[in-house]
């Protein structure tokens, strides 16, 4: 069931029209309710990753400068913005047209029906609007306790350290039904059980780590989802929602949207490609949609045929690059979420120890300007010596961070 609110007459009825039309071609999602905002207020909703209240960052308000300056300036605009819970939420921009406003719609019943069927998606929290007001509540809270300097301090250290995380735990906790299950690539779950933290802290970490873990699988399937979804709004306007003076101006936009160089990257353009190369191949497109994330839908439908279609692998073609090797830098470039594996070494460390990670080289050398920092926030959240073991041009190192040198000097 479709709900609007702040919704026009006209939208409603479009709104339903769309639902409709998507549920007659195969798609399943949970209640989606519309609203309609300023640009300004999606791009503050964006800022916060889609959610009304979250706790206070300064890093939300940066987002949104750059977000509005976007937009001022005709950089950017966002069509939509469409949040995975049950029910699924989407905000839709007032200045649209009524073309734009049936496109998004349809965009979004994709995305919806993505959020709700596809295996990455299935142990996030559908409550997640719910928690993130809990969270905001939580952080305000302890910010009038401890004041509000020492609590975003603190917060910088950890959510400097939110990619740390385990991308397969969600899913090996949901179907082995174990709540406790531990990984020693989830550093943010092994401090707040083990670091030397008061409550307040340790409850802080357990907020950055529910959200990113909300948010891991959206990082996890960028092409498929985006690909589906636009899949889904060509054939769904197409399918009788447009009227026959909005057909050009739909081509303009989806165009536009799909846009990008020969060899360059474009999630939508490149999603889209290969849920037509699978529907070309005669493929169960819903059951690509329902089992797949962004790396093993590459690995799985990439071949010749496709990167002789594919603008992205013609292009990487004509810099001398083989759709082989093209497809190996891609595959690459997703695994481990497009981030470092690192590990814990001992899960066994008790506080006031060295705590040793290990990162798993896979032919990406670490930078140790980058890895530095990192190392210092964990050693003042560790309250002791932290090392990291990696390789350098192909020989072993380990980084060792004794003391954050920023506490040291205020000390």
């Amino acid at each position: 069931m479709v709900d609007g609110i702040l919704l026009s007459p006209t939208l409603m009825h479009w709104a339903k029209r769309i639902e409709d039309q998507a549920k007659s071609m195969g798609l399943d999602f949970f209640d989606v309710t519309f609203e309609a905002l300023a640009a300004c207020d999606v791009n503050a909703m964006a800022a916060y990753g889609g959610f009304a209240k979250r706790y206070a960052s300064w890093r939300f308000g940066m987002d949104f400068e750059r977000l509005q300056r976007g937009y001022a300036f005709g950089f950017s605009k966002i069509y939509e913005l469409v949040i995975n819970g049950d029910p699924t939420l989407a905000y839709l921009v007032k200045t649209n047209s009524l073309m734009e406003q049936k496109l998004v719609m349809a965009h979004v019943f994709g995305h919806a029906d993505f959020f709700r069927n596809n295996v990455w998606f299935q142990a996030t929290d559908r409550d997640m609007v719910a928690h993130m007001e809990d969270h905001a509540d939580r952080f305000a809270l302890h910010t009038a306790c401890k004041g509000k300097d020492v609590v975003e301090m603190f917060m910088d250290r950890v959510l400097a350290l939110d990619s740390l995380l385990d991308p397969y735990l969600p899913q090996r906790q949901k179907w082995a039904g174990a709540e406790t299950l531990q990984s020693p690539f989830d550093v943010l779950g092994f401090l707040e059980r083990r670091a030397p933290l008061e409550d307040w802290q340790s409850e802080l970490i357990s907020v950055v780590r529910d959200e990113a873990y909300y948010f891991l699988p959206q990082r996890q399937t960028k092409i498929i989802n985006e690909g589906w979804a636009c899949y889904w709004h060509c054939r769904i306007l197409t399918g009788g929602i447009l009227h026959d003076s909005e057909i050009v101006d739909f081509a303009e936009c989806h165009a536009g949207a799909t846009a990008c160089d020969d060899g360059v990257l474009n999630p939508y353009k490149l999603g889209l490609e290969l849920f037509r190369h699978a529907e070309r191949e005669g493929m169960d497109l819903f059951s690509l949609r329902s089992r797949h994330n962004d790396l093993s839908l590459v690995d799985e439908l990439v071949d010749g045929e496709f990167a002789g279609r594919s603008t992205y692998f013609r292009g990487l073609g004509a810099k001398g690059k083989t759709w082989q090797e093209a497809k190996a830098d891609l595959l690459l470039s997703y695994s481990w979420c497009g981030g470092p594996q690192i590990e814990i070494g001992d899960m066994g460390v008790q506080p006031g120890q060295t705590l040793e990670l290990v990162h798993h080289h896979d032919g990406r050398d670490l930078h140790e300007g980058d890895a530095r920092p990192l190392l210092q926030h964990l050693c003042v959240l560790w309250g002791a010596p932290v090392s990291l073991a990696t390789k350098l041009h192909d020989e072993s190192v380990i980084w060792t961070v004794e003391s954050d040198p920023k506490v040291a000097e205020s000390a």
